[in-house]
């Protein structure tokens, strides 16, 4: 079993060594591992950190994905068996692997999930009452979890960390607000309370590591969870939250409008997600720019970026775009990048 593990590992180096010349050459100078040793984006630290860490799957309708053929699918909800402890590092490991096929003139980013999407998919009513009593509890165990693994990452000389935060941005969903309300959560507290530990983890990490905050309604296998957009979440998001950099996903109408982004304040970075990872057919790079326009009446150009909406793979099924497609796409905001901002600096330290 040790001799499949090891064997494994090395499959997995050789690929993440490859895809990473393959951001290299494709323009990116912010690379990742792909995230390849994840059967999805939430093993990054939650059910690989957590014994105790369940799943199981939701019938009610309201919180299921739904794709463009109208398809739908189950959605997963979190159970909290035990108390989460931080065992030791999940990812230090994987970042010094990634870091040294990393380019000089690149920044290597390592991706967890995010604080608060066991709560939003379990409820009370899936976390154990004898592990938490209290849920007062439950959160200062999420913190700690998130603080330690941040300071193992920081001293792994890691200085990029994105945290895919999906949950705040389904609050727009009506749908999920009735969920969320018939289990006895409002969604406005959960706003409260979420952005209070996103910024409770920010004042824990290391100095000198830099903390983005990713955004989507969903990525299952092209599929998507929840619809709306950022107004009713505006202001906490972008005021209160004391993250930097947010990667928002703009790709479809199912986002809303531009207009949230009035909330952001100067000195904060917006990256505009323009580009679909869940249809294959490429966006136009005219109509790209012509939002990077509108969006730029509600945020200065200079601190705006593009980006993919979200990953091409939420989880191991992917979204059903090839590596031609995916270079393809990557290509033009590649374009669109240096015709509106010019050629990249290095990322460099």
């Amino acid at each position: 079993m040790e001799g499949r593990s090891d064997e494994l590992r090395r499959i997995e180096n050789a690929e993440i060594a490859r895809i990473v010349s393959w951001q290299r050459e494709h323009g990116l100078r912010s690379v990742t591992d792909g995230e390849f040793r994840r059967g999805s984006y939430t093993d990054g630290f939650g059910r690989s950190a957590f014994p105790g860490l369940h799943t199981i799957t939701t019938p009610d309708p309201r919180w299921r994905y739904t794709n463009a053929a109208g398809e739908t699918s189950d959605a997963n909800v979190s159970v909290v068996r035990d108390r989460l402890t931080w065992r030791g590092p999940v990812n230090a490991a994987d970042f010094e692997y990634l870091a040294s096929v990393t380019p000089g003139d690149c920044i290597a980013k390592m991706t967890l999930p995010g604080p608060c999407y066991i709560h939003f998919r379990a409820g009370r009513g899936n976390i154990s009452t004898e592990a938490y009593p209290d849920l007062d509890l439950f959160w200062n165990d999420i913190v700690d979890c998130y603080a330690n693994e941040l300071a193992a990452l920081h001293a792994a000389g890691c200085r990029y960390v994105q945290l895919d935060e999906t949950s705040i941005a389904k609050f727009g969903d009506p749908d999920i607000r009735a969920a969320l309300e018939e289990r006895g959560d409002r969604w406005q507290d959960l706003l409260e309370l979420y952005t209070d530990v996103i910024n409770e983890i920010a004042a824990r990490a290391p100095a000198g590591l830099e903390l983005g905050l990713h955004l989507c309604r969903g990525n299952k296998g092209g599929a998507w969870q929840a619809k709306g957009g950022y107004e009713r979440v505006a202001a906490s998001l972008f005021r209160k939250l004391t993250i930097r950099s947010y990667f928002l996903e703009y790709d479809s109408p199912r986002a809303g409008g531009f207009e949230p982004l009035r909330e952001v304040p100067d000195g904060k970075v917006v990256v505009l997600g323009l580009v679909s990872t869940k249809v294959r057919a490429l966006e136009r790079i005219d109509d790209l720019r012509r939002r990077v326009e509108e969006a730029a009446r509600h945020v200065p150009l200079d601190r705006l970026c593009v980006s993919p909406q979200c990953g091409f793979a939420g989880d191991v099924a992917g979204t059903g775009l090839d590596a031609a497609d995916q270079a393809a796409k990557i290509g033009v905001l590649s374009r669109l990048a240096r015709e509106i901002w010019g050629e990249p600096k290095p990322m460099t330290e």
